[in-house]
């Protein structure tokens, strides 16, 4: 099996990749390839050599066919596992989207989507416990450890009803209770 590390080497060579090109746009023969790519045949053969018996090219009599979903296998079988989830507890869609947001309790985007930053700010708001009271500056430490943009995450929490504020003071008003 051709793997991304094999692969980047069969065409690590400009001769290898202009071969490879030709291939790709439906050059079969040598000939073909020559016009294609302005290569000697020389050139060519020995390319095709490399490329055959790296399993990138397959040949058949006098014609060569390009293995394209080889570069599909390589890709896949180089790609890095999906990193597990900061958010094991939540369902798969809003473990989703709070990878998509968060990484290491830091925002590191804020969805414009409506419902997307619902479920962002709902996560946000366990930081506050029901019932108790806040100060801003107690706020804006809590709300720090996620973003620097206190002012803005304050906002975005009392204007879609996660916390209320009156008289200097914040309370959670919204959300789910973990």
């Amino acid at each position: 099996m051709l793997d991304a590390k094999k692969l980047v080497g069969l065409l690590a060579e400009p001769e290898r990749m202009k071969v490879v090109a030709a291939l790709a746009l439906g050059s079969v023969t040598t000939s073909e390839i020559a016009r294609a790519s302005g290569l000697e045949t020389r050139t060519i053969v020995d390319a095709l050599d490399r490329l055959t018996t790296g399993g990138l090219v397959e040949q058949s009599g006098e014609e060569y066919l390009l293995l394209e979903a080889a570069f599909k296998v390589a890709a896949r079988e180089s790609a890095p596992d999906a990193a597990p989830t900061s958010f094991p507890d939540e369902p798969a869609d809003r473990q989703r989207i709070l990878d998509q947001c968060l990484r290491d309790g830091r925002l590191i985007h804020m969805p414009s989507k409506r419902s997307k930053r619902l479920v962002l700010l709902e996560e946000i708001a366990q930081r506050f416990e029901p019932g108790l009271h806040y100060t801003e500056r107690q706020v804006n430490a809590s709300l720090s450890e996620v973003d620097s943009d206190t002012a803005t995450l304050r906002r975005y929490l009392v204007d879609n009803g996660f916390l209320d504020r009156g008289d200097g003071e914040y309370w959670r008003s919204g959300g789910s209770v973990r």
